[in-house]
């Protein structure tokens, strides 16, 4: 009989191409449907609520397949895990109803965003977050973010290829904190969806905030124009998170 399965899954995104399966690269997609296909001796698509580019990490992805099998959802959990590398873990799996799909039935995300501001190196969180050496404008940094909640045409923080219909979205939270004394900085931001590379174009233009090579105004600026070209680089994928998908 088939069923219909919903996984929460975390991930270390460094060794891998991105969520999407891709033709003889890892992918966080292909390496679960490869371990899924051992346990079940069926090619199963396994469905994410939305794909994470290449280096980018989550602490609870979503997604659902569908297979024909007898097996409970305790067993695909523990199954999986056996199956995956170190760098993959399926942390819950469900029975979820045949209409439920992990993207279309999104209602929300939150990424988050990790910075080191500090002028000497980082040793044990380099490849989780963006090391910065110039001292930034918290205050500066949290002015222009105002601009970012409600509904926006984020063109200006997309990056090329998206795959949309239109390029709004409506962010209902966007928050700058620190933590560990100070030096690392945690960039929040929920929204109903994203466009490609926008959380990391947004925390490249705000960094030029903090480094004061754009005002909080510009950054707003930035933001109704809809111009790529004005705002700042794209911050490394290895600060990002995928933290949580409501539903």
């Amino acid at each position: 009989m088939q069923q219909c399965f919903k996984l929460a899954i975390e991930y270390d995104g460094t060794a891998y191409h991105g969520w999407q399966r891709q033709k003889a690269l890892p992918t966080i997609q292909g390496t679960i449907e490869a371990a899924l296909k051992i346990m079940t001796e069926q090619s199963a698509t396994v469905i994410g609520s939305g794909r994470t580019d290449a280096g980018v990490h989550a602490w609870r992805q979503v997604a659902h397949f569908a297979v024909d099998t007898a097996l409970t959802a305790d067993s695909f959990r523990n199954g999986l895990n056996s199956l995956l590398p170190e760098d993959i873990v399926i942390t819950d799996c469900e029975h979820a109803s045949d209409s439920f799909h992990a993207r279309y039935d999104v209602i929300s995300k939150i990424y988050e965003y990790v910075i080191v501001n500090r002028r000497v190196p980082v040793a044990i969180s380099r490849k989780y977050a963006w090391h910065v050496k110039t001292k930034l404008d918290l205050e500066s940094m949290r002015e222009a973010l105002a601009c970012l909640k409600g509904r926006h045409d984020f063109s200006a923080f997309e990056g090329a290829g998206s795959a949309r219909s239109t390029s709004v979205r409506t962010v209902m939270n966007a928050h700058l904190a620190q933590r560990d004394g100070g030096d690392y900085l945690l960039f929040s931001i929920e929204a109903d969806g994203f466009l490609r590379f926008m959380v990391r174009n947004i925390v490249g233009t705000l960094v030029d905030v903090g480094k004061r090579k754009t005002s909080p105004d510009g950054f707003e600026s930035i933001l109704r124009s809809g111009d790529r070209k004005r705002a700042g680089a794209t911050a490394p994928a290895h600060g990002l998170f995928l933290k949580q998908v409501n539903y």
